[in-house]
């Protein structure tokens, strides 16, 4: 279950290298496409970063930045980001901290064997701090296309 629409982003601080931070109160201003993901350079996630990276251009016409969260570390982030060159930050929350700040943490199900992992969950965050959309269990096809359209909604 996610955070609702109206309510203000949770903020946090957390590595996206080795000697910076993303802090979100410090980001503020501008729109905020923020999207959980399960691991660094797995099938799924890989496309899901390449569809922000190829429509990068388009997003940020649309007046907001991306940022992706992960439980995955630093390390792997810098070989993730250099191998797909990425080009926004990833979040290392190694101890699932803000994942569990923005409830993308629950059940899920793999060859019939459940376990609890990250739900692939992306949110609009305005220049406000406050959650404007949110999309549960992502599926990939269209949801870049969505997601911009609604970022130009949204702001009309």
């Amino acid at each position: 279950m996610s955070l609702e629409i109206g309510s203000k982003a949770p903020d946090f601080t957390a590595k996206v290298n080795s000697r910076d931070n993303f802090n979100l109160h410090d980001n503020l201003g501008k729109w905020l496409v923020l999207y959980f993901y399960p691991q660094d350079d797995t099938e799924t996630c890989t496309k899901q970063a390449c569809d922000f990276r190829d429509n990068m251009e388009r997003i940020t016409s649309a007046g907001a930045n991306v940022v992706g969260v992960s439980p995955d570390g630093v390390s792997s982030h810098e070989k993730f980001k250099s191998k797909y060159n990425l080009n926004f930050q990833l979040i290392a929350d190694e101890s699932k901290e803000i994942c569990n700040l923005y409830c993308v943490v629950g059940e899920k199900s793999m060859f019939g064997k459940k376990y609890i992992g990250i739900i692939r969950t992306t949110y609009i965050i305005d220049p406000n701090g406050v959650i404007k959309k949110v999309y549960d269990n992502v599926r990939l096809k269209g949801h870049i296309d969505k997601v911009i359209a609604d970022l130009k909604s949204l702001q009309s």
